[in-house]
């Protein structure tokens, strides 16, 4: 019973220390738990590249065979600019006189590392324009009857029309009307045959048929006058028949 009592008296001592224990255990807090870690940020991502861009003009647009236009771009964004037509690589803005023999449509190509831009134009090329000569100087009615009007020419002895005279008379009298202010006179002539009068009479006969016959043809009688000088004035001195035939004829003199 005392042995009892002893061991009562040890456990006692020894259960208050291990509750105590216990209860000092149970009353520690625990640690608190790690915070949590902020997740990783990605790197932002670089902006896109802007796109190119480009513009062509051409002045003027519209040019006749062998004229020049002048082609005008400006670009932005671009590290290559090319312009077909035969124009080729070119600087991002600029301009070039361009002489196309045919109508053509230039375009222009940008690129760079935002991608590419494209413009064009069309430059119309036109036959060219025919020259337009100069007009012409109107002649003096001097140098017009001198051009226009021609002699007529007799068989010997006679004073009718042959028909080379007629061919002569008729392009006389289209120029005659084309310059209706002209007076004129026509003068009978003679070879060196025959008397001074019956020369004087022959001149004035073949005179006055060159004049009825351009009235026929429309020109007025009052623009006419005829005179006769036989034999007196020839126009070749020799005595043979070529040189007679010379002046046998009816000449025309503006008054």
């Amino acid at each position: 019973m005392k042995e009892y009592r002893s061991m009562s008296v040890l456990f006692t001592p020894l259960l208050a220390l291990t509750i105590g224990f216990a209860a000092a255990c149970a009353k520690k807090a625990a640690p608190p738990p790690p915070a949590p870690q902020a997740p990783e940020t990605a790197a932002p991502a670089p902006p896109p590249a802007p796109a190119p861009t480009i513009t062509l003009s051409a002045s003027p647009t519209a040019i006749e065979q062998g004229q020049s236009s002048t082609l005008t771009w400006n670009s932005t964004n671009a590290t290559e600019v090319t312009i077909d037509g035969g124009v080729g690589t070119v600087p991002p803005s600029g301009s070039r006189s361009v002489q196309p023999a045919s109508s053509t449509t230039y375009r222009a190509r940008a690129v760079g590392p935002g991608g590419t831009a494209e413009a064009e134009v069309r430059v119309t090329v036109l036959p060219a324009a025919a020259a337009t000569p100069p007009p012409e100087r109107p002649l003096s009615d001097a140098v017009f009857f001198i051009e226009r009007i021609k002699d007529i020419f007799f068989d010997y002895d006679r004073y009718d029309i042959r028909p080379d005279a007629r061919e002569t008379l008729l392009a006389n009298a289209r120029a005659f009307a084309e310059r209706p202010q002209l007076r004129f006179t026509i003068e009978g002539h003679c070879d060196e045959r025959g008397s001074e009068r019956y020369n004087l009479a022959l001149g004035d006969r073949r005179a006055n048929a060159a004049k009825a016959f351009l009235v026929e043809q429309g020109i007025a009688a009052d623009r006419i006058e005829t005179v006769t000088f036989g034999k007196s004035q020839p126009f070749c001195t020799e005595s043979n028949e070529a040189c007679w035939q010379q002046n046998r004829r009816a000449h025309f003199v503006l008054r």
